[in-house]
């Protein structure tokens, strides 16, 4: 008798089984094999650093359901960085870690963190990617056909040429500057008296070893990283004009089309994989721990340090591209961020 109930009690098990693993089966059915991951940097470079690890935790976190390969260098758009966010909406991207200088120009909010001089430390640069600043823009981003799901860093962008010392607006009269292709940045170089040139960066590194351009600004672990003291960058700025949160997304579509369970592996693989990738960002830059500054100074990098009063003469100089672009990316937005980064702690 006791078989017998065990019997059916395992034919009726099996009955509620059978449809649950042929409905596991379908989605699994419906996932793609290989889910495209755009960067625009690889490894070692912090950047390329998330995004594998982003793929690697949701591998792990989706037990084999979610395959992910990164394809670096923004290859996915012929390196073409300002086509990725276009091309991640359309689908031939499925998910990206991005820059909001490279997609501002489809998201003009996105130019907030470009403003000079908005944010003055790390902290502040918190306050808005963290606070109710970072959800409006989120909230934004999603009525754009992508779903974001956290925050990463590229970092706050130092200068440096092979010129001369940068100390005051009137040194990069006339020099040649590397820039993103962002109108914004055209405004803020031409402001300060230099000469801004648009090119991606498999571009910028030949021109700076060739001379066709005097400098650059990038984060310092993309100084280090890129071992731009070898292509004639002796010279290096720290004056924190602008910073370059990073954004994990994926295409809504796809998003979509994963399970509710797997969403959430995801989302959770990149919350984790955005804060291992800021605290690398950081590493080495800051007040307690100096080591990669000491690392640059140490490859006969002349560092120049502005005191306030040289980055307020640099800051002064650019308050009418702030004020132009102000009134582009919305006066509210950048009202609202003012708040949040004098209310810091």
């Amino acid at each position: 008798m006791k078989s017998l109930k065990a019997l059916l009690a395992g034919i009726a098990l099996a009955a509620l089984t059978v449809p649950a693993l042929v409905a596991g089966a379908a989605n699994a059915a419906d996932y793609k094999a290989e889910y495209k991951l755009s960067t625009v940097l690889g490894k070692p470079f912090p950047w390329g650093v998330g995004g594998d690890r982003w793929a690697e935790l949701v591998k792990e976190k989706t037990g084999g359901r979610i395959n992910i390969k990164m394809y670096p260098g923004t290859s996915l758009v012929n390196g073409d960085q300002t086509k990725e966010f276009t091309a991640l909406r359309q689908g031939t991207i499925d998910m990206a870690v991005g820059s909001t200088i490279n997609w501002s120009p489809q998201v003009k909010e996105l130019n907030l963190f470009s403003l000079p001089f908005l944010m003055p430390d790390h902290k502040a640069l918190d306050a808005l990617t963290q606070g109710e600043v970072g959800k409006t823009l989120f909230d934004l981003l999603a009525t754009k056909d992508v779903v974001p799901l956290a925050w990463g860093e590229n970092g706050f962008r130092e200068i440096s040429n092979s010129k001369h010392p940068i100390r005051t607006p009137a040194d990069l009269k006339g020099m040649k500057i590397r820039v993103v292709g962002s109108p914004l940045y055209l405004d803020t170089f031409t402001a300060l008296g230099a000469n801004p040139t648009q090119m991606s960066w498999a571009d910028a590194q030949p021109a700076l070893s060739t001379g066709a351009v005097d400098g650059q600004e990038n984060p310092l672990a993309i100084f280090v990283a890129a071992k731009l003291a070898t292509l004639g960058q002796k010279n290096l700025t720290l004056w924190g004009y602008v910073a370059d949160p990073l954004i994990f997304v994926v295409n809504k579509e796809v998003w979509a089309s994963w399970s509710k369970e797997d969403q959430e592996a995801v989302r959770a693989a990149a919350v984790q994989a955005a804060a291992e990738e800021v605290a690398i960002s950081r590493k080495g830059i800051t007040a307690e721990d100096d080591s990669l500054l000491k690392e640059i100074t140490a490859q006969g990098v002349e560092v120049v340090r502005l005191t306030p009063e040289e980055q307020k003469a640099f800051q002064t100089a650019t308050q009418p591209v702030f004020d132009k672009w102000t009134k582009q990316i919305g006066p509210d937005l950048v009202k609202a961020a003012q708040s949040a980064i004098a209310a810091r702690k």
